[in-house]
């Protein structure tokens, strides 16, 4: 005989539960900037923003090439350093230690920076 009736103390376990593993999904997104680890933080938050302008750039010089106003050199010289400002990303953040999710800050209610 199964009790369909949840015990109020296994209720406010499982809600304790959810809140802590929130909690700490929220904080394993935060920045860490402890002295500690103060240059991968840094490094993080900087390497962020240089990917989402590179990917602001990319969109940009998409559009313009599906608009006909870059011309078949520009379009190649403009893909090479995107593809080099990429590759140059993923370096540092390897040698930071992180990985390209790692750059994808959430922001909460906004989502999360980038849309990769």
């Amino acid at each position: 005989m199964s009790n369909s009736k949840q015990h109020p103390d296994d209720t406010i376990m499982e809600i304790a539960h959810s809140v802590t593993s929130q909690d700490q999904v929220q904080a394993s997104q935060r920045i860490d900037c402890s002295p500690e680890n103060i240059e991968q933080g840094l490094a993080r938050l900087v390497l962020s923003l240089v990917e989402l302008l590179r990917q602001v750039l990319e969109r940009q010089a998409i559009r313009r090439m599906e608009g006909g106003s870059l011309q078949e050199e520009q379009v190649e010289k403009m893909g090479e350093a995107l593809m080099a400002l990429e590759a140059k990303i993923h370096e540092l953040s390897a040698s930071f230690g992180l990985t390209p999710a790692d750059l994808n800050i959430d922001l909460g209610p906004l989502g999360h920076l980038l849309e990769k």
